[in-house]
């Protein structure tokens, strides 16, 4: 293997691996708040300020943050690079855009964990509510987020096609003999990972109608969504298990995904 595919190797597997940290701590803590037993309904920043008072919380919170930023690196070469052969046509380029956008999502929550740990905690999680609520003073803004929702929403969707149809397959190299009970777990957290998307593109939809920031969010505004319906905490504990199977899914991501470097 050369320098250059290792490097890239390594970057990869990291950052799948630190995703899948975020999404054991978010599923993790979502179950225990539907079960009744401690936990909180949080996305990934809430989750990761939770291992701030934990032992060794910031030497965890750090190499988490090192792997979140390969994983935006591994991102950008899959875009920039088309890394897994994707190609030029509309299809391709919609994917690769999407996967830039990934790019700059995870750069940023690098960037938060790092600054937590400079902060020591002193800087408390911020919502998006107040950047919703300017964009919404104006036509194009509302044009904006209404764009933002739908991408959610296609993204959502992508994800539960992917795992349905076992579309993953293609860029992994489990072996037969793991495939019958790992792949249901890839396909379970894929799909799960999908709807709570498209329950945070609709919800950003509803905001931008009834022209309130306040209904704007991320998992946590989904999970408390969820919580509101009947069997509300039934529903919750589903996603969030849902959640930890995506969580199993980036490990298995980790260990067998395919990393190419074309061209």
């Amino acid at each position: 293997m050369s320098l250059q595919k290792n490097t890239l190797s390594i970057l990869a597997r990291s950052g799948y691996a630190a995703r899948a940290v975020v999404y054991l701590l978010v599923g993790g803590l979502a179950l225990l708040a539907a079960l009744g037993a401690g936990g909180k309904t949080t996305g990934g920043k809430g989750a990761l300020q939770t291992l701030l008072d934990e032992p060794f919380g910031t030497v965890i919170l750090t190499c988490i943050g090192i792997g979140l930023l390969a994983y935006a690196l591994w991102r950008v070469v899959q875009a920039v690079a088309d890394a897994d052969g994707h190609g030029t046509d509309f299809k391709a380029l919609s994917i690769r855009a999407s996967l830039l956008t990934s790019a700059v999502l995870h750069f940023l929550l690098a960037f938060f964990v790092f600054k937590l740990i400079l902060s020591a905690g002193s800087e408390q999680t911020k919502n998006n509510t107040s950047l919703v609520g300017d964009l919404m003073g104006s036509f194009p803004g509302r044009a904006l987020l209404i764009f933002a929702a739908l991408a959610i929403v296609v993204a959502g969707l992508s994800h539960a096609y992917k795992g349905w149809a076992v579309r993953f397959d293609r860029h992994f190299a489990v072996p037969a003999s793991l495939q019958s009970w790992l792949y249901p777990l890839c396909r379970i957290g894929l799909i799960s990972r999908g709807v709570v998307l498209v329950i945070v593109g609709g919800l950003l939809m509803l905001a931008v109608y009834h022209l309130d920031a306040s209904q704007a969010g991320g998992m946590d505004k989904a999970f408390a969504w969820l919580r509101e319906q009947t069997l509300g905490n039934v529903l919750l504990a589903v996603i969030s298990v849902g959640l930890l199977a995506f969580a199993a899914y980036s490990l298995i991501e980790a260990r067998y995904r395919k990393i190419n470097l074309r061209g």
